[in-house]
């Protein structure tokens, strides 16, 4: 649900907030954004004063609502910015409603609150299936309502690519659709929709996602997956893969031996991509590199890819991937940001210091990467990757496997207690994935991720779920039906949400889990891994 404020004491006074309030100070952008229903315009009876208080942080605030009106003490814009989301938080659940009363009773409070975690993120595999652009501006907005703040867009997979390029045109021309898209279940034989499937974000896109999500202090971190799950990159250009080969947009799950080449002219052509990534979306702070589940083969037996590794004076293919990886990093830092991979390429050794890892295969291997001094940010497959059924049963839209429920989220611990100090704080956040091999449409994406990122959203705020979050999140609910969130009832879905049935126990997340630890201990564990 929107985070609970830690200190937060009910006053004497009730203030009215209407629709007329009047703001001032140099925040008012970002409490307007906060509060959109209200039409906030100086001159009329309500009052809100906003001012900057430099002895908080930046996303650090305090609100007060007396007889003086409503204070907001903000250490920045973001601060300020959510102060007005927890203000809005004490109004009527209309006041989500785009057709909202002209003004609301606010009890009488003072809250004083910072976040626990500085990265508080979801995930959407758009390579998969894809979401235009105004499925991205609506998720901002309700990232935005929650205090969640970064966006981690999977732009590139072996089923797609969803970027327009103009210096490599036939990426968004050729290797941005497919002329089917597989319906079967997992390890039944295959099934397709004969559906074509396809679509992609033009540059221009990207700058208004870049900058919309900016003004409401969610920052966009794009990913091109590399050198892996490359088919649809090598359906558009093959010369930039491992044997010249050309590949088809991969119409199936799983994934296939295509990989990039780890030669001068990759890098050149994805340091083109980056420069048009960052170019169009503006200020990007971090941008995923990927490195996970790739199939090394076509580099062992390529002969000018292994003559080049040994120019480099590395004895490894798995070295020659760790050269690659750091070589992205090296480029993007020059263009400041900070590179994001996950965790098979910490396993893999020779990160750049600074690159952010995410261990999706446990804490296990996160607690080894905040132990050698990178930022981690959460993500392991339980409790946080939503393709997941939140129910072993086949009332559930057909998901991967089972099972991760809201409670399972709340309970997430990002560093338990017997971890060293100095792995704790380089815990930087928490981020819940989705992946969308099944979520082929947006009610599904509202599905799968709500209310369980509601429970994500307090864990990355407070640190832990904290007690009676169960029931506040119904009462919160009401507040995702006013917003018009489809998402999934706690007592279970609606008969239309049922769909495609699930067909529980087939992929068990607790057994997945441990196959996953068990693989990070090996520094060669690059292959695919589910």
């Amino acid at each position: 649900m929107i985070p609970r404020p830690e200190l937060r004491h009910d006053l004497s006074v009730s203030y009215e907030l209407t629709t007329g309030a009047t703001v001032s100070g140099d925040l008012v952008d970002a409490v307007r954004l906060a509060l959109p229903q209200l039409d906030l315009r100086p001159g009329d009876s309500g009052e809100i004063d906003v001012r900057r208080d430099p002895e908080l942080g930046e996303e650090a605030y305090r609100l007060t609502v007396g007889s003086r009106g409503v204070e907001i003490a903000a250490g920045g814009r973001a601060g300020a910015f959510y102060a007005a989301q927890s203000l809005h938080q004490l109004l009527p659940h209309a006041s989500y409603r785009s057709a909202a009363a002209p003004s609301w009773p606010v009890p009488g409070v003072r809250i004083e609150d910072a976040p626990r975690l500085s990265w508080r993120g979801l995930h959407l595999d758009v390579a998969r299936h894809f979401f235009p652009k105004r499925e991205i501006l609506r998720l901002v907005d309700l990232m935005a309502a929650h205090k969640l703040n970064r966006l981690h867009l999977h732009l590139v997979d072996d089923q797609g690519w969803r970027v327009e390029s103009r210096a490599y045109p036939l990426l968004h021309e050729v290797a941005s659709h497919r002329p089917r898209t597989a319906i079967n279940y997992y390890r039944e034989p295959e099934a397709y929709d004969d559906v074509p499937h396809g679509g992609y974000y033009t540059l221009d896109d990207l700058a208004e996602i870049g900058a919309y999500a900016r003004a409401r202090c969610v920052t966009i971190v794009p990913e091109i997956d590399v050198p892996g799950h490359a088919s649809a990159i090598l359906a558009a250009y093959p010369e930039f893969g491992a044997t010249g080969e050309r590949y088809d947009v991969l119409d199936r799950w799983g994934v296939s031996p295509a990989i990039l080449s780890p030669l001068p002219p990759t890098v050149e052509f994805l340091t083109t991509i980056f420069d048009e990534l960052i170019g169009a979306l503006g200020e990007t702070p971090y941008v995923h590199i990927g490195g996970d589940e790739v199939v090394l083969d076509h580099w062992a037996a390529s002969a000018e890819i292994s003559a080049y590794r040994d120019s480099l004076g590395l004895a490894t293919a798995n070295d020659l991937q760790a050269w690659f990886l750091r070589r992205l990093a090296d480029l993007l830092a020059e263009r400041g940001a900070r590179a994001v991979v996950w965790d098979e390429a910490f396993v893999s050794g020779g990160l750049r210091q600074d690159t952010v890892v995410m261990p999706w295969r446990g804490m296990g291997v996160g607690r080894r990467a905040a132990a050698a001094g990178h930022d981690v940010v959460a993500t392991p497959v339980f409790p946080l990757y939503f393709d997941y059924a939140e129910a072993a049963s086949p009332d559930e839209p057909m998901a991967i496997g089972d099972t991760i429920t809201v409670e399972d989220v709340a309970a997430f611990r990002t560093a338990p207690e017997e971890w060293k100090d100095e792995e704790r704080a380089r815990i930087v956040g928490a981020q819940a994935q989705l992946w969308t091999e099944r979520v082929a449409d947006p009610r599904t994406v509202d599905y799968r991720l709500w209310p369980r990122a509601c429970a994500l959203a307090e864990v990355a705020w407070s640190g832990t779920g904290q007690a009676g979050f169960m029931e506040r999140l119904e009462e919160h609910l009401g507040r995702l039906e006013a917003m018009g969130v489809e998402y999934r009832p706690l007592a279970g879905p609606r008969p239309w949400q049922r769909r495609r049935p699930h067909r529980p126990s087939v992929v068990r997340v607790a057994d997945v889990m441990d196959r996953l630890d068990t693989m990070t201990h090996d520094a060669e564990s690059t292959r695919p891994s589910v």
